[in-house]
């Protein structure tokens, strides 16, 4: 059987995308080998810990700058040799000095290139499109600018702000699931 690939999570807050990889993917299709957050009160370090996956906390206010925090990172990171990493909800913007040693995807909760950066359900919600959705792209330099693997429609009508907050997260983890398989797999 063929070896499986290592993957790598990196994750801010409360690690629902991170936990759907690991009931799906992991010690399946892919190992995560290491999980890591900047937020030393993030909810996902439960996960990581109940699947006794290997948990990096680097406080990112620890550091000066975005470099010397994005070093440490991909120290961390290469001591685990993933093949990939998987930004999931990691509320960083990452250096050249991240970007440019680390294959990564990040997962995106619009229609790129419509509404980078934050608070895009609320925007996409609110703009004059009839659907919103969800991307996975690689990882650049670029704030939510690198090339776009997969996108996922959500259709607004009907819905409230807070379904569809709810459905674009549901759409979330199956749109990064399969990425991750395009990707790897």
């Amino acid at each position: 059987m063929a070896k499986r690939k290592k993957i790598a999570v990196l994750f801010s807050g409360k690690g629902s995308n991170f936990a759907h990889i690991v009931n799906t993917l992991h010690q399946k299709e892919c190992d995560v080998v290491v999980a890591l957050t900047n937020n030393p009160n993030a909810e996902g370090i439960k996960v990581a810990e109940e699947a006794s996956i290997p948990l990096e906390i680097i406080d990112s206010k620890a550091y000066e700058s975005r470099e010397s925090f994005d070093t440490v990172v991909v120290e961390r990171l290469q001591q685990y040799s993933p093949e990939l990493t998987v930004l999931a909800g990691f509320m960083r913007i990452l250096t050249p000095l991240f970007t440019e040693q680390i294959k990564s995807i990040n997962l995106h909760p619009s229609l790129l290139p419509r509404h980078k950066g934050l608070n895009a359900i609320e925007k996409s919600y609110e703009d004059e499109h009839t659907h919103g959705g969800v991307s996975v792209h690689y990882v650049t330099s670029e704030l939510d600018g690198g090339e776009v693997i997969l996108q996922k429609e959500v259709a607004k009508e009907g819905l409230d702000l807070e379904a569809y907050d709810a459905k674009v997260r549901r759409v979330e983890k199956e749109a990064l699931e399969e990425a991750i398989r395009i990707v790897l797999l």
